[in-house]
C-alpha cells in the first residue's frame, strides 16, 4: 500500500513550465526501491542462511562438548570413588597399626609392672612368712581364758 507522500508525488510537476513536454507516467518510487535493494536483500538472505548454518553447527559441537564433558566428569566421579576407597584402606591400616602398636606398648608396660610387682611379692615375702610364723607361735604359747559363748564353740571364740 502507497503512502500518502508516494500518492502526492504523482501529482508533481514532471518537467519546468515551458514548452509541453512529450507525456510522462509518474514515477514508481515503490519499483525503484524494490530493484534498488533487492540484490542487497538477496545477499542478506544468503549470509541469514549462512549465519543459520553456523548457529546448527556451533549447536551441535555444544551438544557434543557438553556429552564429552559428562563423560569426563563422570570418568573423573569414578576414578575419584577409586582412590577414595584406596585412602581409607590405606589410613584404616595405618591406624590399625598405630592401634596394634599402642596396643604392644601398652601390653609391654604391663607386663614390666607385673613383673615389678612379683618382684616386690618375691621381697616381701619372706618378711611376712616369718610375721605370720612369729605371730602364729606366739598365739599358741599363749594360754587362752575359757569363753563365754555357746556351748560348742571351738577354742571359745566368737565368729
Amino acid at each position: 500500500m502507497a503512502g500518502l507522500r508516494d500518492f502526492l508525488l504523482r501529482f508533481r510537476p514532471v518537467g519546468s513550465p515551458g514548452r509541453a513536454a512529450p507525456g510522462g507516467v509518474p514515477a514508481d518510487r515503490t519499483a525503484e526501491l524494490t530493484a534498488e535493494l533487492d540484490p542487497p536483500l538477496a545477499l542478506l538472505e544468503e549470509t541469514e542462511e549462512e549465519a543459520r548454518h553456523i548457529r546448527d553447527g556451533a549447536a551441535r559441537e555444544a551438544a557434543e562438548r557438553r556429552r564429552a564433558a559428562e563423560r569426563r566428569a563422570q570418568e573423573i566421579v569414578e576414578s575419584s570413588r577409586d582412590r577414595a576407597r584406596e585412602v581409607r584402606a590405606t589410613s584404616a591400616a595405618r591406624v590399625r597399626r598405630d592401634a596394634e602398636a599402642e596396643a604392644a606398648e601398652l601390653l609391654a608396660t604391663a607386663q614390666r609392672e607385673a613383673s615389678a610387682v612379683r618382684r616386690r611379692a618375691e621381697e616381701r615375702m619372706p618378711r611376712l612368712l616369718d610375721r605370720v610364723a612369729d605371730m602364729v607361735a606366739e598365739d599358741i604359747e599363749t594360754p587362752h581364758a575359757p569363753a563365754r559363748g555357746r556351748p560348742g564353740d571351738a577354742g571359745g571364740r566368737n565368729p
